[in-house]
């Protein structure tokens, strides 16, 4: 990804700020691309609106947009359609996944989405292939689906944590590229978010919740201890993204200190996916005029 895909509000090679249809390129990792997360501007808004007041709005016009085409989909699988929707949101403490559930879901149907957080591993959990939970999970045809965290816990923590061998944790991405690869088959558009916070604004949100009454039950003091590891999850994000991000089921980039612009591009990249899969009505399957008939024949 080119250097200026990075950086600041995320201008172009012209110097003019790329268009907002261009989202999926500009936050993409390509495949086989080196990955250095300290040179993307986590409060940078590439592509984006010119300020908050801007991308609230236009966060909320998607929504009429989003939901029509969620209605689609859910139509279009109760007719036999096997496409659906996956959205994977990862990140560090406080880069917004739980906030990113709230506002951009919020613009669907909660009836045709299904959402699972995924928290440590259950005993019953650990006695099956880490990829055994993520499959009980999956959306069903017609169904956007929103991961809290996701298979990729088993090769971040587990990497910095040093939960398994490193010959097992190395065999780990190959499957998670082959399982990923057999949900695009089955007709499942991944979609996966790094949301990118910073260190300081990591401090300034752990800050708030201490210094809010109202928001201590989202503080773990086991935070402190994890964001001591900074440097070590941030190689492990890096080493995730590198080899992870392919052409079925591509990584996107998101800047997350900007919580209006994180919310944006990631309805923005939800519309862009599925207006490329143009979901359609099924046709009906009885006569429609005889139906018409008999009802209107009836007192």
């Amino acid at each position: 990804m080119a250097k200026d895909k990075r950086k600041g509000g995320g201008k172009g090679k012209s110097g003019k700020k790329p268009a907002a249809t261009d989202l999926r390129e500009l936050l993409r990792i390509p495949e086989g691309e080196r990955v250095d997360l300290s040179s993307y501007d986590a409060a940078g808004t590439p592509g984006g609106p010119r300020n908050k007041e801007e991308g609230v709005a236009a966060t909320a016009r998607m929504g009429e947009r989003l939901a029509d085409l969620q209605e689609r989909l859910w139509a279009a699988g109760t007719a036999g359609d096997r496409r659906r929707v996956l959205l994977i949101l990862q990140g560090m403490d406080t880069s917004g996944k739980g906030g990113t559930v709230k506002h951009v879901i919020g613009l669907f149907n909660p009836s045709g989405c299904r959402i699972k957080a995924f928290k440590a591993p259950t005993r019953e959990e650990l006695n099956h292939p880490f990829l055994w939970r993520i499959v009980k999970a999956l959306p069903e045809p017609g169904e956007i689906g929103i991961f809290d965290r996701s298979q990729y816990e088993d090769v971040l923590i587990a990497r910095v944590r040093e939960l398994v061998p490193r010959s097992q944790l190395d065999r780990r991405y190959g499957q998670i590229n082959r399982f990923e690869r057999s949900l695009a088959e089955d007709g499942v558009t991944v979609v996966k978010c790094f949301l990118h916070v910073s260190y300081e604004q990591q401090k300034r949100r752990l800050l708030e919740r201490l210094d809010n009454p109202d928001k201590h039950w989202k503080f773990n003091p086991g935070d402190i201890d994890e964001r001591a590891l900074w440097p070590a999850y941030q190689e492990a994000y890096e080493i995730a993204l590198e080899r992870c991000s392919t052409e079925e089921a591509p990584w996107f980039v998101v800047p997350a200190d900007r919580k209006w612009y994180r919310n944006w591009a990631v309805s923005r990249l939800l519309l862009a996916h599925l207006e490329a899969m143009d979901p359609q009505y099924p046709k009906a399957d009885f006569d429609v005029e005889e139906s018409r008939r008999r009802l209107l024949a009836n007192p």
